[in-house]
């Protein structure tokens, strides 16, 4: 029997959402599709800043109690997963720098007065999270936002969980951060398009992907300029400031964690580092550099 491709579109994280599945029933593929979307929705729910009265609220409620807070298995994964974003960035990947990505945002297109980004120092810092067994301990008035981290990782359970389905041809989009489960029926890869924002419905870049997770960090479209510099649209939470280098850059990696966190990472360095830190990785990429000029490693440049 004919494989077919069902595609089915919702809304989540504040973006539009696509999965695409390849199976012999296209009513099966419905369920399955819906049975993902239902994964990537209860994962927002569970652990959005924005989202009332979930587990994250709980967390950050508990800062400061002595008693801590008791995390169940998927949600001290979750911090396993920041912890890894955190080392490999150096620190500029911190989920503890709510505070200081508020003032930020308050702030530009100006920046925030040095003394009051200096007095954040106790309610930021990954290293500052206490950990006894299965419970976890918050400074006073530090607060948890898994931002681009959560959006990542409801992406890779949503395949995980569509390989426990049987699926074998599938390609999930949340919002420009992508899994792909397996190839297309005739073993060819997908075909992963970094948009152009300057021309509607083209594109900068592409990266062809069998398998694993692709993730995008930065702004492709406008930066921040302060007294004549451009800056990226990262907090970099280790210096208390915008990051200089790379614009944007989108990696494709083996999970879309794994490649949000590299991505991430190079936009904390200087515009040479990053792309230095991307081309010694063995991954795929394309990446913006502060002129515009796109470059990339096994990515067809538009």
């Amino acid at each position: 029997m004919t494989l077919g491709l069902k595609r089915f579109t919702f809304q989540a994280f504040s973006s539009y959402c696509e999965i695409q599945i390849y199976d012999e029933s296209r009513i099966n593929a419905k369920k399955l599709t819906q049975q993902l979307a239902a994964e990537i929705v209860r994962i927002e729910k569970k652990y959005s800043l924005i989202k009332r009265n979930n587990f994250l609220l709980e967390i950050n409620q508990s800062a400061g109690n002595k008693l801590g807070i008791k995390l169940d298995t998927e949600t001290r994964n979750l911090f396993d997963i920041a912890k890894l974003s955190f080392e490999q960035s150096l620190g500029a990947s911190d989920v503890t720098a709510v505070k200081l990505n508020s003032i930020w945002r308050d702030h530009l297109p100006k920046h925030p007065d040095k003394d009051e980004l200096d007095q954040l120092g106790p309610v930021i810092g990954f290293e500052k999270l206490g950990w006894r067994g299965s419970r976890l301990y918050l400074p006073p008035e530090m607060q948890i936002d898994f931002g681009s981290i959560l959006k990542e990782y409801a992406t890779d359970a949503a395949a995980q969980l569509a390989k426990r389905l049987n699926v074998r041809h599938g390609l999930i989009n949340l919002g420009g951060d992508f899994a792909v489960i397996g190839p297309q029926p005739d073993e060819k890869p997908w075909t992963i398009g970094v948009a152009n924002p300057e021309e509607k419905n083209s594109l900068l870049a592409t990266i062809e992907v069998l398998e694993g997770g692709v993730a995008s960090s930065g702004d492709f479209s406008s930066c921040p300029t302060i007294d004549g510099k451009r800056y990226s649209t990262l907090v970099n939470a280790k210096t208390r400031w915008l990051c200089m280098g790379l614009r944007a850059a989108t990696v494709a990696s083996q999970l879309c964690t794994h490649a949000g966190s590299l991505a991430r990472t190079s936009l904390s360095l200087s515009e040479s580092d990053g792309l230095k830190k991307l081309e010694q990785e063995s991954f795929k990429f394309a990446a913006m550099k502060e002129n515009g000029e796109i470059q990339g490693k096994s990515a067809e440049i538009k």
